[in-house]
């Protein structure tokens, strides 16, 4: 690119982006303190050689997004911005976050997320989940199989992550512009015919990680997905989008280690491990060996972990804070307060420091979002022993059976009802996570007070 079509490019850009912020040059002058002349010229094409400082007063006075900030910033280097937001977004330059961990216990839901992913049809899924049970590890892994099997360029945006404006003299990248662009395009905001000219007809994976703010998806994020036929959009949320042709994927915490023998069956076979088929097991004994690595994984200690695991309900994000208290614990003292006061354990001592909401406080929001049916119902439910069937939970709370069954199927897509395993070919049984029970029942109680309260 010659010197000159660099300066007409920052002209063209400057000018589009004035007109988007729909003011004219003497209102920018004012707000930006750059002088009218100044501006005139740079959008004539008279400046060689514009300094960066000018540039960012204007992209500040103008509130420019991410991706028009970027256009300025990579137009002053020389760079033709379509096509480096092109180049950013090539299967190559795009691949999702590394996973830092290996993923425990996920392979069926791995297996139908991918083949969901995969189908020419399905275009919109969310995986819904309680705060911590592995949404994001999930999508995480979803995202790099695509990218490394189908060589399909992925766009993760986190969605609990601000938009900042980049620091004085630097230049925002190609790819951070493009995910604060899908970010504010996933809210209701601006840049959709940008984001389209981007991704174009090109197959492509946009993972929207914690998509929690809104109910309902904004309109610009189906239109992008009308526009750019073979996008799929993938989201992580802890409630489920009431959008037409999302396709909802419940996520539910590992499954429970298998209830203990009786005194009289049979041990193991010698080198049989107590653990295998148990993935809960599994992660949480790694968890308890990073934190005390002089509790071998002895019979008795992996059978006191898998107690932990059916108190905590086998949630990853519960199972890895309590495992932080063995600094201060016995094993078996963490059993009795995860048995007893479970949220007492789910956040550890480093959230203060990190200015981070805690699990506790995410789960409490959850029970507190419920409306008061299904508040009084999850707090009843709770007081049920665990196995309960749709029809027992009926006849016992004498709540109509349809009733019932629309409430609880409500309760599992918000995690916290979970299905248990099944004992034979009768029908489903269901138990309210341990870790919400004492929360439901406040809940209840709440609901209960302000009712009578109103009819008198």
């Amino acid at each position: 690119m010659t010197e000159q079509a660099a300066t007409d490019g920052l002209a063209r850009q400057l000018i589009a982006a004035r007109r988007w912020a729909g003011i004219t040059q003497e209102q920018l002058a004012g707000l930006s303190t750059v002088s009218v002349r100044a501006i005139r010229d740079l959008e004539q094409g008279r400046v060689r050689h514009p300094r960066r400082e000018t540039l960012r007063l204007l992209a500040d006075a103008m509130r420019l997004g991410d991706v028009r900030r970027a256009a300025l910033e990579l137009a002053v280097e020389g760079a033709p911005a379509d096509s480096v937001m092109r180049d950013a977004f090539g299967a190559e330059l795009a691949p999702p976050p590394e996973p830092l961990r290996r993923m425990v216990g996920r392979s069926e839901e791995l297996r139908a997320l991918t083949r969901l992913l995969a189908t020419e049809h399905e275009r919109l899924l969310t995986v819904v989940g309680i705060a911590g049970v592995g949404k994001t590890r999930l999508a995480q892994e979803a995202a790099l199989l695509m990218h490394t099997r189908d060589r399909m360029p992925v766009l993760w945006v986190d969605m609990r992550t601000a938009v900042t404006a980049p620091a004085s003299g630097t230049v925002r990248s190609p790819r951070a512009a493009l995910a604060g662009w899908a970010r504010s395009l996933a809210v209701g905001g601006p840049g959709l015919d940008e984001l389209a000219s981007v991704i174009g007809d090109r197959a492509a994976l946009m993972v929207l990680d914690g998509h929690d703010a809104v109910p309902r998806l904004a309109p610009q994020l189906l239109e992008l997905l009308h526009g750019c036929e073979r996008l799929k959009v993938l989201i992580t949320a802890r409630e489920p989008h009431r959008t037409p042709g999302n396709r909802l994927l419940p996520l539910a915490p590992l499954p429970l280690p298998a209830p203990e023998p009786s005194a009289d069956a049979a041990s193991p076979l010698p080198g049989q491990s107590l653990t295998a088929g148990e993935p809960a097991v599994e992660l949480m004994l790694s968890y308890v060996g990073h934190m005390r690595p002089d509790l071998l994984p002895t019979d008795s200690v992996v059978r006191t972990v898998a107690r932990v695991c059916h108190a905590l309900d086998a949630v990853p994000r519960a199972m890895e804070s309590a495992a932080s208290w063995l600094l201060l614990h016995s094993l078996e003292e963490l059993l009795r307060i995860a048995r007893t006061r479970p949220l007492d354990l789910v956040d550890d001592a480093t959230l203060s420091d990190m200015n981070e909401e805690g699990l506790g406080a995410l789960l409490a929001a959850a029970v507190g979002r419920l409306d008061d049916t299904q508040a009084t119902l999850l707090g009843d439910l709770g007081a049920l022993a665990d196995g309960w069937t749709a029809e027992q939970a009926s006849a016992v709370l004498a709540v109509p059976a349809a009733t019932v069954a629309r409430e609880v199927h409500a309760l599992m897509l918000r995690g916290l009802v979970r299905r248990l395993p099944a004992t034979g070919e009768g029908a489903s049984r269901f138990g309210v996570l341990n870790l919400v029970r004492g929360l439901a029942a406040d809940r209840a109680e709440a609901a209960a007070r302000q009712s009578a309260a109103l009819v008198h």
